[in-house]
């Protein structure tokens, strides 16, 4: 099966089509329409296999992390996700696996109303690599740069849980059923904080996805706000699965530096903290204070008043 052909049986999806799609996928460009009042927020990024999926992992998964991580940079945006466009590499012809990999596809795209409208099929080690664009009104865009010193900072959710998924899905963390298909489930397939983030529109002063690691991701605000940032660990969210994790250090890694949450860390000013909790609520997610911003640079945590060394804040590639 050729290149056009993979795309067209597996990558062309037979799905709702959106009424801003003037022309999609089977010509050399796309043709898009965005609409009145709104900016167009744009997103990219690359995933490669054991790196950051397992490439033996079920393609359906896979697909659905390839498209959730790059939703995750819109809802950071506060933009409301609308067209993606895929490149896919691939070692060589699967067919249970492009079809497992179009169902996931297919099924997350749906979910969020995004329409994918073009994108590249080639020959290669496995990598997807996905641009993600959606719409956000005018002055309402989320930056990293625009916190102030005083302001919270909170996060919408559990951390820890995929970096533990991780381990467990490399036979490295050893855990009951129930608990391992709890933290594999959020390694394998997170669900962006789209709503939260047009919920946050207005209300915080600095929005970041967490992606690298919560000290990794709090430091991208803190460098360019040039503020510092002071957090509590005791006041870090834990899930009941993370928690059936027995190694204290273990956890707390995992939460700190893992990555891979895809919760959204921002700051607000205190005076707007009982409004953005109301206006997180209303979409079913958490606002939970875990620290504030400061004058003194650089990111600190401390624990029942006693200051942890940070050896590491976060993954990185190089």
């Amino acid at each position: 099966m050729n290149e056009f052909e993979i795309i067209e049986r597996y990558l062309t999806l037979d799905s709702r089509k959106r009424k801003d799609v003037i022309k999609g996928v089977g010509d050399d460009c796309a043709l898009l329409k965005v609409p009145r009042g709104q900016r167009l927020a744009v997103s990219m990024d690359t995933l490669i296999g054991d790196v950051h999926f397992m490439s033996d992992a079920n393609a359906t998964d896979i697909a659905h992390k390839a498209v959730a991580v790059n939703l995750s940079d819109l809802a950071a945006a506060g933009a409301e996700p609308a067209w993606i466009t895929l490149a896919l590499s691939l070692p060589e012809f699967n067919q249970q696996w492009l079809e497992d990999f179009s169902r996931g596809l297919k099924r997350i795209t749906e979910y969020f109303g995004v329409q994918i409208v073009g994108g590249d099929t080639t020959r290669g080690p496995l990598s997807i690599t996905i641009q993600a664009h959606g719409f956000v009104p005018e002055n309402v865009f989320h930056k990293r740069s625009t916190a102030n010193p005083g302001d919270l900072i909170c996060v919408t959710g559990e951390l820890g849980d995929a970096a533990l998924g991780l381990l467990v899905a490399k036979n490295e963390l050893q855990v009951t059923p129930s608990t391992a298909s709890e933290l594999l489930k959020k390694y394998q397939t997170p669900y962006p904080r789209i709503a939260a983030g047009i919920a946050l529109r207005g209300r915080a002063t600095a929005v970041i996805d967490i992606s690298d690691g919560l000290l990794a991701d709090v430091n991208h605000i803190s460098q360019q706000s040039e503020v510092g940032a002071l957090l509590r660990y005791e006041r870090i969210p834990f899930s009941k699965a993370a928690l059936e994790v027995k190694d204290d250090e273990l956890r707390r890694r995992a939460a700190l530096t893992g990555g891979d949450d895809y919760e959204l860390v921002f700051t607000v000013n205190e005076d707007e903290l009982d409004a953005a909790q109301n206006a997180l609520e209303t979409v079913g997610t958490q606002c939970i204070p875990i620290g504030r911003l400061t004058g003194k640079p650089g990111v600190r945590m401390l624990h029942h008043k006693q200051e942890i060394e940070l050896e590491q804040l976060g993954y990185t590639h190089f």
